[in-house]
This record gives C-alpha cells, structure tokens and sequence, in this order.
C-alpha cells in the first residue's frame, strides 16, 4: 500500500480513538450528573412535605439550622445547574457523533 494512505488511515484511527475516549468520559460524567440530578429531585420532594419549616444541612460534621425557603431555593439552584451541565453535554456529544 502507498505510504501516504498508511499515514492517513493510521491519523483516521488515532482521530476515531481520541474521539471516542471524549464520548466515554462524556457518558462517566453525564452518569455522575443524573444521579446527582435525581438525588436533588428526591430532596425537593421532601422538602414540599415539610409542614414545620425546620431543616437542617450538613456542614462538616455538624447539623445546622436552616430556614425551608433558603433550603428550596438552593435545592432548585442545583437542580438548574445539574440540568445546564447535562445539556451542555449532550450538545458536545451530539457534535463528536457526527465527527465519528
């Protein structure tokens, strides 16, 4: 076989690998992030069954009180960054499938 051709099918399968690889770490991540994602679901859930208003978050080894707006606000907060972060990926993957 021409020379040329070697060269450039090797770079070809070298490209396909390095895409690949960014699809896996893509997919560990977007695992990561709906996990996350229904985990933060389940939270907000509890916390539309709470009647008395009083939460309390972990920081560090020690349970400190926390009023229940501020609790459902942060919750809602990561709920909304967790699903910017799946989108964002999901565009990127869609773009490295159209490069394979």
């Amino acid at each position: 076989m021409d020379k040329e051709l070697v060269n450039r099918l090797e770079n070809e399968v070298k490209e396909y690998k390095a895409i690949q690889t960014e699809i896996n770490k893509i997919n560990q991540s977007r695992s990561s992030l709906l996990s996350q994602l229904g985990e933060n679901e389940m939270v907000k859930k509890e916390l539309e069954l709470q009647k008395d208003g009083e939460v309390y978050k972990l920081v560090g080894p020690v349970l400190i009180k926390q009023d229940l707006a501020e609790a459902n606000s942060h919750v809602a907060k990561r709920i909304d960054y967790i699903s910017s972060e799946l989108k964002r990926l999901e565009e990127i993957f869609f773009r490295l499938g159209k490069k394979v």
